[in-house]
């Protein structure tokens, strides 16, 4: 008899901020996020207590989709950010390292919560506006007819991940090549509803990095296709290659025993009533003229044979990651049975070629029109393949945003640090009716701006991984990194050449100021200025759409947090 247990009731823990655990709990994740940060971020080793795969990253995808957390509150804040890596797949350490900022700097304020939130809302408020306005100093348009800026946005994303150990001709060579692959998937002929194509990614380890290159079309790879044997490939009379895309088997596997029983009469042969009806398939896309025969699954041998003795070319295992792009590219509908084999479903291509890259063997599809393109992606080993396979669908998604809304961030601390000021300016100037709209003092919002600032501030020195001095310049308010090893100084102009973004060279009294410090920085008298030098060809940028959400993210999770009365625990 099983031994009956009485059931638990559930566990109440008021006040969870004002736990020791869970406030150790925030700052430790802060921590281990503040220093993955940026492309000097330190690397983090992930892998289950027994075992298994080793993931080395410093990229929030990976980071948080193997991050194992327990507290509730904790739960909170990484399902945030996991949802805005989702949806944009950039600024995930930004969303993270903001939000634990912000729950620190609010809760030491002796200030109601609910006065926190309004006040912190309103400065979100400022921000976004400030953000989406023409008079904006830390945004920059992106203009598609000149490539300078979307190629620093792709750079920006590649040099932020140290695990891909990438050096600078590397970089450089990746950055036209995921460039070229995201043009390939602008499609050409614009209507009302135009959809970007399709990028695939093609693995190849154990080569150098500038082996890298994009091909238009897509790319199979078949290891029993001979290099020496001559394809012939047959061609419809507009020479065109017709092509039919099957999803299902073309094996001839008979019934499982799940689908039921079947009646056999005697002298009847399964197998041989099965390969008659693939051969009639196979009569069939002859008569039809189709030139090429791709299938998600395996295609028996006779059917094979038959097809290529007919000069159609039969490619198999395609997968299914494939079928999606191949439709699309073709214009041909995958074939779900082979009782229903209509002329409708084919499509069509341009060509049809044989490609050797390393010791692997593709069949290149090439379309009339390139919306689909293959990224043969290279890198040295297994792992920093992996985390540059991440680093470059990164990259492609930014692209992707910046079309819809062609703007960037300055990167490099930039955007946080002007912001800070800038909201700083408008805190000293907010009229009094404001205060009594928000139902708070001019002290309170002063307290809870402060808190704001100084939580921008920390992403920004979070870039910061050598000990190195930290400061920002009084007419931009742009981020600017001291090498380690100097003392404080008061002519910092001796040691400092450019700003985080790099749009900003140190050509003029910039008034410095030490942007750490324990109790936040002085008030800038007067808005920080729009800077109105060239910009630059190697400029540090930032995915608006991207950013732009990570902040919002970051105010609205820590406010929740912040609200938090109880956290009730089913212990059953």
């Amino acid at each position: 008899m099983s031994c009956l247990e009485a059931k638990k009731p559930p566990l109440f823990i008021s006040e969870p901020l004002t736990k020791d655990t869970v406030s150790q709990s925030l700052s430790l994740l802060n921590g281990i996020l503040k220093s993955c940060y940026g492309p000097a971020g330190r690397l983090k080793q992930l892998h289950n207590g027994v075992g298994g795969y080793v993931c080395t990253t410093s990229q929030s995808s990976a980071i948080f989709s193997r991050l194992s957390v327990s507290h509730p509150v904790l739960r909170v804040l990484t399902a945030s950010v996991q949802n805005h890596i989702s949806r944009f797949s950039d600024c995930g350490l930004f969303t993270a390292i903001l939000c634990c900022s912000m729950i620190e700097n609010f809760k030491s304020l002796n200030i109601a919560t609910w006065t926190v939130i309004k006040i912190s809302k309103h400065l979100l408020s400022v921000c976004m506006d400030y953000l989406k306005s023409e008079a904006c100093g830390c945004r920059v348009s992106v203009d598609f007819s000149s490539l300078e800026t979307l190629l620093c946005l792709v750079r920006s994303v590649l040099r932020s991940k140290p695990a891909c150990m990438l050096n600078k001709p590397e970089v450089e060579h990746l950055t036209a090549l995921i460039l070229k692959a995201f043009l390939f998937t602008v499609p050409c002929h614009v209507e009302t509803n135009a959809v970007l194509g399709k990028c695939v990614i093609v693995p190849v380890k154990g080569r150098r990095v500038v082996d890298s290159t994009v091909l238009p079309g897509l790319l199979i790879e078949t290891p029993e296709i001979q290099w020496a044997k001559p394809l012939t490939v047959k061609r419809s009379c507009s020479n065109m290659i017709k092509m039919a895309l099957f999803c299902v088997s073309l094996s001839g596997d008979l019934f499982s025993a799940e689908e039921g029983t079947i009646t056999v009469h005697h002298a009847i042969s399964l197998e041989k009533s099965e390969l008659n009806r693939l051969l009639n398939v196979g009569k069939q896309l002859v008569n039809d003229e189709v030139g090429l025969v791709v299938c998600q699954k395996v295609i028996h041998p006779s059917l094979k044979q038959y097809l290529e003795e007919n000069h159609v070319m039969a490619v198999d295992r395609a997968g299914l990651s494939l079928m999606e792009p191949l439709s699309r590219m073709t214009g041909s509908k995958p074939i779900a049975s082979v009782h229903l084999l209509s002329p409708s479903c084919y499509g069509s291509l341009k060509d049809v070629r044989i490609e050797s890259f390393a010791s692997k063997r593709f069949v290149h599809l090439i379309p009339n029109d390139a919306v689909v393109c293959s990224l043969i992606l290279c890198n040295r080993n297994e792992t920093a393949w992996d985390e540059l396979k991440r680093a470059c669908e990164t990259a492609e998604h930014v692209l992707q945003l910046t079309i819809k809304e062609p703007l960037a961030l300055l990167g490099g601390g930039c955007t946080e640090t002007h912001l800070a000021s800038y909201i700083r300016h408008k805190s000293c100037s907010l009229p009094t009716s404001s205060f009594k709209d928000l139902d708070c003092s001019r002290t309170q919002y002063q307290l809870v701006a402060d808190g704001f600032c100084r939580s921008l501030e920390s992403v920004a020195c979070s870039l910061n991984h050598d000990d190195g001095e930290i400061l920002t310049d009084m007419v931009y308010g742009h981020c600017w990194f001291v090498p380690s090893g100097f003392l404080s100084v008061s002519n910092w102009s001796d040691l400092v050449s450019k700003c985080g973004c790099g749009i900003n060279g140190n050509t003029e009294n910039l008034n410095w100021r030490l942007l750490q410090g324990q109790f936040g920085s002085p008030i800038i008298q007067g808005c920080p200025k729009d800077p109105t030098g060239k910009v630059a060809d190697f400029l540090t940028l930032d995915c608006f759409a991207a950013k732009c959400s990570g902040l919002q993210v970051a105010l609205e999770t820590a406010n929740m947090i912040l609200d938090l009365s109880y956290v009730i625990e089913d212990q059953n």
